[in-house]
Formats: structure tokens, sequence, C-alpha cells
């Protein structure tokens, strides 16, 4: 459905940055705010049954805001990005055609960009995706990496994640133009404003670090347990989740619930560090620290400016 009248003039509002800068909470500030509704881009959030370490928002904390696209694929299946583009903008279509404030909210920057922006997808080939994945497999990521540098060096000097390389090589094979070819400029579908949280970085450290533990304290082994009945190890993405990957060589006996903890926390870092890096790439985002003591009045206010409600 193609909104009309004034739903036609709802911005969509996207609420992104690090992991652990507290994205949700802001989010559900502004949904009370204006009246909106949530669309989850965190990747991970997909999964059904993957909830204390995605750092889930329970059903019972999200004080009655309809939060969309969350719990949609056992830990098996897979999505992509132009898949999860034709699903949230068929959501923020619903919400805006129910005159409700479309706020986007998660760190998953190319899911992201595919709601937001005019951008192609090329097409799959599953035979050249599972040759390539069968040589990570065998002989590591470095040497796909350099065949990337050779072929499309502007995608290597941004991918470094092994899905990320694999579908560059698999784009290049496919079409014969480089990954890179695909993200255009950075033009909206629709009035945007990207809301980016951000901090200081030793807090931030601090946070993630506490986070990670309280996950474990509440069940993360548990819950790991739990998915390996319904098919985690089978699942090409979500076995390789942060803290899931850790704690599956805890059950497997490889590894010890400290270690598991320690290495989850680092790599929690490292992907906080790799997504301010994309969003910082994008001279759209308006940056506010999460630490303000007005944040969500600040917040408020660049919505308002877009949406012209009573906050404009």
């Amino acid at each position: 459905m193609t909104a009309t009248g004034p739903a036609a003039a709802l911005p969509v509002v996207a609420v992104v940055g690090p992991t652990g800068s507290g994205k949700s909470e802001l989010a559900l500030q502004l949904a009370e705010r204006f009246g909106g509704e949530a669309v989850n881009s965190d990747s991970m959030q997909f999964y059904r049954g993957m909830d204390i370490g995605t750092a889930k928002l329970p059903v019972a904390e999200r004080r009655g805001i309809r939060h969309h696209l969350m719990d949609f694929l056992t830990v098996r299946e897979d999505t992509t990005a132009a898949q999860f583009q034709a699903m949230a903008r068929a959501a923020i279509a619903d919400i805006r055609s129910r005159g409700k404030l479309p706020i986007l909210v998660g760190g998953s920057g190319l899911y992201v960009r595919a709601a937001l922006d005019v951008l192609e997808f090329p097409g799959t080939d599953a035979s050249i995706r599972g040759r390539l994945e069968a040589e990570l497999d065998d002989g590591g990521l470095a040497p796909l990496v350099a065949r990337l540098a050779l072929v499309d060096p502007i995608s290597a000097a941004r991918v470094s994640d092994a899905k990320r390389v694999i579908r560059a090589l698999e784009v290049h094979e496919l079409t014969g133009r480089p990954f890179s070819s695909f993200m255009p400029e950075r033009n909206y579908v629709q009035p945007t404003v990207q809301i980016g949280l951000n901090g200081d970085r030793g807090g931030l450290h601090e946070r993630l670090a506490a986070r990670v533990h309280g996950m474990v304290a509440s069940g993360l082994q548990d819950e790991v347990e739990r998915l390996i009945a319904q098919g985690l190890r089978e699942g090409r993405t979500a076995r390789k989740a942060l803290g899931y990957q850790q704690f599956l060589r805890v059950i497997d006996g490889d590894s010890t619930i400290s270690a598991a903890t320690e290495q989850t926390i680092t790599a929690t870092r490292q992907f906080a560090r790799r997504q301010l890096t994309w969003f910082r790439a994008d001279p759209r985002v308006r940056w506010l620290d999460w630490s303000q003591r007005d944040l969500v009045a600040a917040a408020a206010e660049l919505v308002g400016r877009v949406h012209g409600g009573p906050d404009a």
C-alpha cells in the first residue's frame, strides 16, 4: 500500500550506532513521543530463540510498542539484504499507512542502507557461494581477501568479515561487476532522519563487558544448548553470532566459560568499532552523545524538524 495524505508526509527515523549504545531505549522514547512503531534492523534479532545473546528487548519491556521484523527466522534459516529490503519497506509502508511513525532501529549497517536508500542488489548463486565457502574452510580468509583486492580493491578495503568477502567475490563472478559498483551515492528513498549514538570509547568498552557478563549470568550457555536442538550448528549465519560461537566451543569442551566470556567481550568490542566505522562514513547521520542529559529531547528535535510535528 502506498500512503497518501498526512501519512505520506511521515518520515522514516533510523536510530543507529554501535552495539551497547542505547539504541533500543531511545527508539522506545521516540515511539512514545511521536506515536511510532519499531522496525528491527539487527540481523541477529531476526532469529527466534536468540534472545539473551542478542540483547533482544523482551516483549514485556517494549511498553506496548509494536516491533516489526523480529523472530521470523529459525536458527537454520538465513536471509539476504535484498529480502530484508523488501520486508522492511513493506513494514514501513504499513506503519505509515496507519499514521504511525516508522522507527528503524539496529546496527547492521548494510541492512539499514537497504531499508533507507536507493540501492540495487545483485542476484545470488548458491553454487558459487558454496565453492567460495569451501575455499574459506580449506585455506582461510587471507587468499579470498587477496583475490578480492585484485578484482574489487574498493570492496577489499571496506570489508573484513568472511561473509561479506565471500559475497563480494560471488557478485563479481556472477555479474562481472565489482560489488562496490552496487553501492551508489547515498540517496534516501523517502524523507529520513538518521540519529547516531556515540560516546566515550572507554565507557562503551565498560558497557559491553558488563553486558556480556550479564548475558552469561542470565543463561547464555543454556540458550545455546536449547538452540542446538533446533539446528543452531546447521545454521550458516546464526551459529557465527557473537557469544553463540564462543559458547558452542564451551559446550564442545574446547573452551571454558571464563575464556568464552572474555573472547565474546573482545569480539563485541571489535564489532562495535566496525559499526562506528560504517556509520561514520555516512555524512547524513546526526550524532548524539548517549550520555547527554537531554538525549531524548535532542533526538526529538531532530525528528521534529522532518516530521513537522509538535517538536518542530
